[in-house]
């Protein structure tokens, strides 16, 4: 095409290189809502295993620091000491938590194809620096989708959040009437109901979000038809270079081959322009197959290796145009062929019976019946020579 890529519509899917590519330089769909659905649902769930551990060492520690003795009077150092312990006992129970949650982030990243370790994202690029390119970032349609999400997570948030306080509204008052004990259990069970319904909105974000950012993510890596070509090209190389090298290891092939012609049963010719050898074991083979073939000199020496072999040599311009354009060396003759070549064989073994005396000569060698479709010059004009 003449048209640039990019200004090309680009409507085909990602190829995995580029996807790839993608990942590499840190561009996986980012599933904002999931990692807050963990943080929240994963730090309540963390927290509520963990209150009845932290609240006996808390406990424990609030005993100890409003314990005064006569000691603890004449060596005031005790109370630094007994600080440090309070932040270690603090450190504690919120190391294990942060560890866990980022644990369980991760985790959730990896499992939705969120996660890739990349800098290339905290890498500056000048392009990107710019009062305009600023702007376009902050009201481009991917901000603003978000900005929308955003207020409608925010919105229903609030109304679980008014639903709940304002039907406990009275219950929460009279937590100052319990004990201490009676009023952090109640006060535990409401939150766990509190939160619960919290998550349930941040699940039902996530659920939706999860498989968008996945969606949006592949419509932006979406390519021309310009760039699969480049791609294919710059991973398999230039098509006219490899069907040069294929084409050169071709002859290569056939050149060598002429070494076989020996052991030939048949060598079919148009005379000069093709020449195809052919052997057939009926014990090893189930059907004849091409042990050489060449154009222009390279027929000229199979033809040549032939007569000194003494492997007879059938002119039969079709048959050998078909045979050489639609077989390779060491491959078996095409179905549609079989007729044609079983027809050339057949004279070649009465000739042979008749030059032993066991038959009498065969007539004129047969015209095989070869399909016109098979033929690579059909509705072309032949020159003498090629014909």
């Amino acid at each position: 095409m003449d048209a640039d890529s990019s200004t090309q519509e680009k409507n085909l899917p990602a190829t995995p290189k580029r996807l790839d590519q993608a990942r590499k330089d840190g561009q996986v769909p980012q599933a904002k809502d999931l990692s807050n659905l963990v943080v929240l649902g994963g730090g309540a769930v963390l927290l509520f295993a963990l209150t009845p551990w932290a609240y006996e060492r808390l406990r424990h520690a609030m005993r100890a620091t409003y314990t005064f003795d006569h000691d603890l009077i004449r060596h005031p150092e005790v109370i630094v000491e007994m600080l440090w312990r309070a932040v270690a006992d603090g450190l504690l129970f919120m190391l294990p938590l942060g560890i866990l949650l980022m644990l369980m982030i991760v985790l959730a990243q990896v499992s939705i194809g969120s996660f890739a370790l990349s800098l290339k994202p905290m890498t500056p690029e000048i392009s990107k620096i710019g009062v305009l390119s600023g702007f376009q970032r902050l009201f481009s349609k991917q901000q603003m989708f978000e900005m929308l999400k955003l207020l409608l997570i925010t919105v229903l948030l609030g109304i679980v959040a008014w639903l709940f306080v304002s039907s406990h509204l009275v219950e929460f008052g009279t937590l100052l009437l319990r004990p201490l004990e009676s009023s952090l259990s109640q006060l535990g069970r409401w939150f766990m109901v509190g939160v619960g319904g919290l998550l349930i909105v941040v699940l039902l974000v996530a659920v939706i979000d999860v498989p968008l950012q996945q969606y949006l993510h592949r419509h932006r890596l979406k390519m021309s038809f310009k760039e699969v070509q480049d791609e294919s090209k710059e991973t398999e190389g230039n098509p006219l270079l490899k069907g040069k090298l294929r084409q050169r290891q071709r002859e290569i092939a056939q050149g060598n081959s002429v070494t076989r012609v020996p052991t030939a049963d048949l060598v079919v010719m148009n005379p000069t322009h093709y020449a195809v050898a052919l052997r057939y074991d009926d014990k090893t083979m189930a059907a004849p197959h091409v042990i050489a073939k060449g154009a222009d000199l390279v027929a000229l020496r199979i033809r040549d290796m032939a007569k000194e072999h003494k492997v007879p040599v059938l002119q039969s311009p079709m048959l050998a145009r078909a045979l050489y354009a639609h077989t390779e060396i060491d491959q078996q003759v095409p179905a549609a062929l079989f007729t044609a070549v079983a027809q050339v064989l057949a004279y070649v073994y009465r000739l042979r019976a008749a030059l032993k005396g066991q038959g009498p000569m065969p007539g004129q060698p047969p015209e095989p019946e070869v399909p016109v479709e098979m033929d690579p010059h059909r509705g072309r004009s032949l020159t003498p020579e090629a014909a």
